[in-house]
């Protein structure tokens, strides 16, 4: 990820009025279990991220392994096998296969990142995705916002 959005993003989470908001970071074995769990491999992006602050909220919450307590317990692991069963037989199913779910939009919708590393959200009621960011860096700098 790019120096300056991450500067931001330390910036913000490591004030002390947010410490709900960041996580502990994740570490190499953590995450090398994690996709051999999920059979995926984890984006540059999003392991930089997650080896900086664990599940932590830049715009949205991003899950990884230890989340900011604000963020709740579900990690990326538990929120990817929770969708792939859930959509297990609809068209959005090949996609949560090969990818990992990150995040959940306000209506139980997964956001997650495909095997291209583009973030997609899939639509629980219809089982269709959706592009929202062609990458995990570009997602985050859309919905960054420090208040």
């Amino acid at each position: 990820m790019k120096e300056a959005l991450m500067e931001r993003l330390k910036a913000f989470l490591h004030r002390k009025d947010n410490s709900t908001l960041v996580g502990s970071p994740a570490s190499q074995e953590e995450i090398a279990h994690a996709e051999q769990q999920l059979n995926v491999s984890f984006h540059e992006d999003y392991s930089h991220f997650i080896r900086t602050f664990g599940g932590a909220y830049a715009g949205l919450a991003v899950h990884a392994f230890s989340n900011g307590s604000s963020l709740g317990n579900e990690t990326v692991v538990d929120l990817t096998l929770e969708f792939r069963e859930q959509f297990k037989g609809l068209p959005f199913a090949e996609v949560l296969r090969t990818g990992y779910v990150i995040s959940m939009d306000g209506s139980g919708n997964p956001i997650l990142i495909n095997q291209s590393g583009q973030v997609v959200i899939g639509d629980h009621d219809t089982g269709e995705m959706e592009l929202i960011a062609d990458s995990f860096e570009a997602l985050i700098e859309e919905q960054f916002c420090e208040w």
